[in-house]
């Protein structure tokens, strides 16, 4: 007798989860907010912002 392979649909659900919150997160323009601060975050260390 084969031995049936049981999937589990934890994972799946999950990663459509993060992708979609990811879909989400660049649709408002969220990578552009953090570069930005990451930027003048920079520039005040080195006291020039």
């Amino acid at each position: 007798m084969k031995e049936q392979i049981k999937i589990q649909k934890t994972p799946f659900i999950l990663l459509g989860f993060f992708i979609a919150l990811w879909m989400i997160g660049l649709a408002v323009g969220e990578p552009t907010r953090v570069l930005e601060q990451a930027k003048s975050i920079c520039l005040a260390c080195i006291g020039i912002g």
